[in-house]
């Protein structure tokens, strides 16, 4: 029999039964989510193309989180959950067209080609490097991002009100400002990007090249990072003594620095230029090349390689002044990284330990890549997971150690690796240390667990909703920290005494002496005035997940107390500033063991931290508050912080 012997029947006669897996398939009404959405950005920032050596590596692609579906997919701007990016240009009352990254072309092409010409791929990358650093935000905290509250006011009845609004989306404009600066807005909850002709010939810059800010990988995320410090730490923007702005500053930095090492091929090129010794180079290590050289700069704007190692405390200025806690976490991640390949230069050197002249092996270099990013990866989750474990006001660089310390030391009990040891090096060498200890080694530096217990903190902590992970829905999450914050109010307002109020830094003897100013300032009670009653704030109620390098998993909640006090600028004035106390509590959440394991406070009491906060707001020579916040522009901090850089 041959083909054409077979009778004719119709297709329409056959029925062909489905196979168990399409079967399974058609009756899955759940469409799969991508992974992540594949994006192109400048790895640094345009100058890599201006050189040879350094062309193929101008470009990479990250991947960011996927966001959108298919009857809520990620709005043109961008604009998805977290991010709204706005592209107007009032200087040249231009409004840009904004780029659709759902466009088919786009996600087959891993977006649009880096550029800057095209407002479009401006968008694409202020959008991209956003949503990288809030990714390493949340996998450090262990729960999703929220930016800082708007607090909306009016006047009622002659009583000031206001209330606090969730913020779903940070505004982000590329082209805001015609000018060398870029900040964060904590009032508009916004980051605004300026761009400028170059001034003079540097680097590979023309007098006249326009310099794009937010083409800068590491203008964006420093910027982010202030905003999302805003939403963790509110108070971190009242500069009430020379280490605040310098730290907000310093910390935005380090951020941005770390996230060099995730850029794919920079790393490795570094690594050959320096023959495996990464404190050679500052390509790593240096931020905001072309800024540096469009404001007339032969170099970075800054780099964490090359600070004296000295005393920090005789500078004023938070760009120099943060400068050294950079270079301080940044040796530390040297120091670990030597450590981490000793062992493979030993093998590669036949035992010397000097690697021998011309380039490196491929094979080398990709291992010491590797313990590079792993080194980098930990650093900077050792610097973000830090957060939890600061005081809630006028923070010191010395105390910020002391948080490094104690928050790796809850996740990695044994530090074989002595990390912990590398960050007391680094930050010794620099004169950061905490003032008011005797010995400064890797476990005095722990926060001291406290000696007073709360009764019925248990059941507090089981009637608090603690969803609030890194898969949580932002606005629910929102709103379950509102009600945790007004139940753990209730709870400990009920329970509050002289004792309890001093331990967590409060004075439960006096109200705030003083009324509403406006950016920072008070009015004095006068002294025979009758003063409000005793009051606190529970600024933030959030859970901390952490997930060790052996796998275990550790949850603490992270509980906020502040209260203020009217302190007035010399003796017989009227006018004063917000004296500002209180603490952190990290809490143990596992039943059965409810206790307060740290408290972590700054005495609103204090009489000599007031005095030194009093004189710090009214010298003139440094950069303090009255300068920051009570000029005409001190609704806008970091507008004026960043002005040059």
């Amino acid at each position: 029999m041959t083909a054409s012997d077979l009778p004719l029947v119709p297709a329409s006669k056959f029925e062909v039964s489905p196979s168990p897996t399409e079967a399974a398939i058609r009756r899955c009404k759940v469409r799969a989510v991508p992974v992540g959405r594949r994006l192109r950005v400048f790895a640094t920032d345009p100058t890599l193309r201006d050189s040879l050596d350094t062309l193929h590596l101008s470009e990479a692609t990250v991947l960011v989180p996927w966001e959108g579906s298919e009857d809520e997919p990620l709005g043109v701007g961008p604009c998805g959950e977290y991010l709204e990016v706005v592209d107007v240009d009032p200087a040249s009352g231009c409004a840009y067209e904004p780029v659709d990254l759902n466009d088919p072309f786009l996600l087959a092409s891993d977006g649009l080609k880096p550029t800057e010409s095209d407002p479009k791929f401006h968008q694409q990358m202020v959008y991209a490097v956003a949503m990288t650093t809030i990714g390493h935000f949340e996998r450090a905290l262990g729960r999703t991002a929220l930016w800082g509250q708007h607090r909306r006011t009016w006047v009622e009845d002659g009583e000031r009100q206001w209330r606090d609004a969730f913020v779903r989306r940070l505004r982000i404009y590329p082209h805001a400002l015609r000018e060398p600066n870029a900040y964060y807005s904590p009032a508009h909850k916004a980051l605004l990007f300026g761009y400028f002709p170059a001034e003079a010939p540097a680097g590979s810059l023309i007098p006249g090249t326009m310099v794009f800010t937010c083409l800068s990988h590491d203008i964006i995320a420093h910027e982010v990072t202030h905003a999302l410090l805003d939403g963790l730490h509110r108070r971190f923007q009242e500069s009430t003594n020379p280490d605040v702005a310098a730290f907000h500053e310093a910390f935005a930095d380090i951020v941005a620095i770390f996230q060099h090492f995730n850029l794919p091929g920079l790393l490795e090129h570094e690594l050959q230029r320096t023959r495996g010794d990464l404190g050679l180079g500052d390509e790593m290590a240096s931020l905001a090349r072309q800024f540096g050289q469009g404001i007339g700069r032969s170099s970075a704007l800054r780099s964490a390689i090359g600070h004296d190692v000295g005393d920090f405390r005789s500078l004023t200025e938070p760009h120099d002044r943060g400068a050294i806690l950079v270079s301080a976490a940044f040796a530390a991640f040297l120091a670990i990284y030597n450590r981490r390949t000793a062992d493979l230069i030993r093998i590669a050197s036949g035992g010397s330990g000097v690697l021998r002249t011309g380039r490196l092996h491929p094979d080398l270099v990709a291992r010491l890549s590797a313990e590079a990013r792993k080194a980098a990866t930990h650093v900077l989750r050792m610097c973000i997971r830090a957060l939890d474990y600061c005081p809630p006001v006028d923070i010191t660089f010395g105390e910020y150690l002391r948080a490094i310390i104690t928050a790796d030391v809850d996740i990695v009990p044994d530090d074989t690796l002595g990390y912990r040891t590398a960050f007391l090096e680094a930050f010794r060498a620099r004169g950061i240390y905490p003032d008011d200890l005797r010995t400064v080694s890797a476990e005095s530096l722990q926060w001291d667990e406290p000696d007073f217990e709360v009764d019925g903190l248990g059941d507090l902590v089981r009637s608090l909703d603690l969803g609030w992970d890194i898969a949580a829905d932002r606005a629910q999450a929102y709103k379950h920290h509102m009600a945790n914050r007004e139940k753990v109010h209730v709870f400990l307002n009920e329970r509050m005494n002289g004792n309890l109020a001093w331990q967590f830094g409060l004075d439960a003897s006096a109200g705030p002496g003083g009324s509403e100013g406006g950016h920072g300032r008070c009015e004095c009670l006068a002294p025979d005035a009758d003063d409000l009653p005793f009051r606190f704030e529970v600024h933030s109620v959030r859970p901390a997940r952490r997930v060790a390098p052996d796998g275990s998993f550790v949850t603490d909640l992270v509980v906020v107390l502040a209260q203020r006090r009217c302190v007035a600028f010399d003796v017989g004035r009227d006018e004063g500033f917000w004296f500002r106390g209180g603490c952190t509590l990290l809490i143990d959440t596992r039943q059965g063991r409810e206790r307060i394991r740290y408290c972590i406070s700054k005495n609103v009491s204090s009489a000599d931290r007031r005095e030194r906060q009093r004189l710090f707001s009214t010298d003139g020579s440094s950069q303090s508050l009255s300068q920051l916040y009570f000029e005409a522009d001190g609704a806008e901090p970091f507008a004026m912080l960043h002005r040059g850089f």
